[in-house]
């Protein structure tokens, strides 16, 4: 029987269930930073009702028994989170980001006259840019060296050398969070608009993808990852 009920947070639910990651994006639900508190709570505060929320979630849950050999959960070491995250996240980031600003500038010039929304696109993109890619090469080159010299040697001393480290970060996945919820409000949630030409499509698609991508990365951190480390604080 499952677990989850209206009582549990939404950040649990999508560390127990991480497809439901999906469904509240689509809800427009925060799951990462906003993600500690109630599912009651959260379906209440977008007007929707929560017992048909739960009612999707646990059909998520029942279809996705096997997600725990795909997904990262509590249950891998810090490590194995690091590297999974670096694996995943980080690579894609900095795969895609650099890849996708022709596109967002082309866009912006070409249809921002008739859809003046795209400069807006535009800038915010710049923005989650170049803060994605500092916040990562931050992440690998800094933090979480001290992550795991935490992990292998718990001391006091480490572990105030790590706090405000870990406190900055969730401050910037916040950041980067409004960014992206503003992009999604602007865009009419990655939908364009009727007659939009390949390229004006292509750039809405692969937002939604690091939207998609970006959220679950800031909650297997903020969440998961971060979660484990304060306990052992």
């Amino acid at each position: 029987m499952s677990q989850i009920s209206l009582q549990t947070t939404v950040a649990d639910i999508v560390s127990a269930v991480p497809q439901t990651a999906d469904l509240f994006r689509k809800l427009r639900i925060d799951f990462c930073c906003g993600g500690r508190i109630p599912l009651e709570e959260a379906a209440h505060n977008r007007n929707l009702d929560s017992s048909d929320v739960l009612s999707e979630i646990l059909y998520i849950e029942q279809k996705q028994k096997d997600y725990a050999e795909h997904h990262p959960t509590a249950k891998r070491t810090e490590k194995e989170l690091i590297a999974y995250i670096q694996g995943k996240h980080h690579a894609f980031l900095r795969e895609e980001l650099p890849s996708l600003t022709p596109y967002v500038t082309k866009v912006a010039r070409v249809h921002g006259e008739n859809h003046p929304h795209l400069l807006r696109v535009q800038q915010i993109f710049a923005s989650l840019k170049a803060e994605l890619l500092d916040h990562t090469q931050d992440e690998d080159e800094n933090v979480f060296p001290l992550i795991l010299e935490f992990v292998q040697s718990p001391t006091p001393e480490a572990a105030d050398a790590l706090k405000p480290h870990v406190l900055e970060l969730e401050t910037e996945h916040a950041a980067a969070g409004d960014l992206l919820k503003e992009l999604r409000e602007i865009t009419d949630g990655f939908e364009p608009p009727e007659g939009a030409c390949g390229t004006y499509r292509l750039v809405y698609q692969r937002l939604a993808a690091l939207e998609k991508d970006t959220f679950e990365h800031i909650h297997l951190e903020n969440n998961v990852l971060f979660e484990k480390v304060r306990a052992a604080m």
